[in-house]
């Protein structure tokens, strides 16, 4: 699926349009393979009813945050875990478009080469806000709502859907370098790892030892914090803006060494 260039447009509009359709390309196959969506969806969601169940009595310990049930406190963490799963499908994709030759292709056609890398990332930032607002809706209805109301719901799927390159960046620096979708799709323990030594799924304050260190410093913990006050709380845009802030240094980090490894594969097409 290529936009050809023409010498009558902006080269700029034209880059827009071709990332435009890779983005939608990138969508719809998504949206064709149930395996590419229905673990970002299924598994939070089962994580959440079994520490639910069994953690349910830790939101009466002192000093943890005031929450009708223990799912309320750990929405934004299943949030984050579905948004991994998803921007994790944005390298697999890409990886898979360079073993079966399509990657190649695009290569040898007058498709602007940042609007490959844009395309596969925007896939990634829709489905994740899709994704984000399930969610929402789900835990809504198993009586766990956003207390903040639409406004503070929004916030949370455009952090989820700015999340989504943060994660999806590492996701396609393995994949472009490697050229093996098994190689990143192996990067998703080490990521749920990550996620489970912050306060995703409880609060700093009460850990202890190494564990409360590592956690404390932990990128994802800067991200979880804001976003959990928004959802018990209600918006607040210096909440916002620090989750926004960590999303954007990883992302900077990701999509650099995203990026980097792109131009390397690039030099050698």
């Amino acid at each position: 699926m290529t936009v050809a260039v023409t010498t009558d447009r902006p080269r700029w509009r034209v880059a827009a349009e071709q990332s435009f359709a890779l983005a939608v390309r990138s969508v719809r196959n998504t949206a064709r393979d149930p395996s590419a969506w229905v673990p970002p969806m299924i598994f939070p969601l089962v994580l959440a009813a079994i520490y639910g169940a069994q953690f349910s009595r830790a939101a009466e310990l002192p000093g943890f945050p005031e929450v009708d049930s223990f799912l309320q406190f750990i929405l934004p963490a299943s949030i984050l875990q579905g948004v991994s799963f998803n921007a994790g499908d944005a390298g697999t994709g890409m990886a898979t478009d360079i073993q079966n030759g399509f990657f190649d292709r695009l290569m040898s056609s007058p498709t602007s080469r940042l609007a490959v890398f844009i395309g596969r990332l925007a896939g990634a930032i829709v489905f994740s806000a899709i994704l984000a607002t399930v969610l929402v809706l789900i835990f809504t209805v198993f009586g766990a709502p956003v207390q903040g109301g639409v406004v503070a719901a929004l916030a949370l799927v455009v952090i989820a859907a700015f999340l989504a390159v943060a994660i999806g960046g590492f996701s396609l620096a393995v994949a472009i370098r490697t050229g093996s979708s098994e190689a990143t799709q192996a990067m998703f323990p080490l990521t749920f790892v990550i996620i489970f030594v912050s306060s995703a799924f409880f609060p700093t304050g009460l850990m202890t030892g190494w564990y409360q260190e590592v956690a404390e410093v932990n990128p994802f913990t800067l991200i979880v914090n804001p976003a959990r006050r928004i959802a018990l709380s209600g918006f607040d845009w210096g909440d916002f803006g620090q989750a926004m802030f960590w999303i954007a240094a990883v992302s900077f980090v990701s999509l650099g060494l995203s990026y980097r490894a792109y131009l390397t594969r690039l030099r050698r097409s």
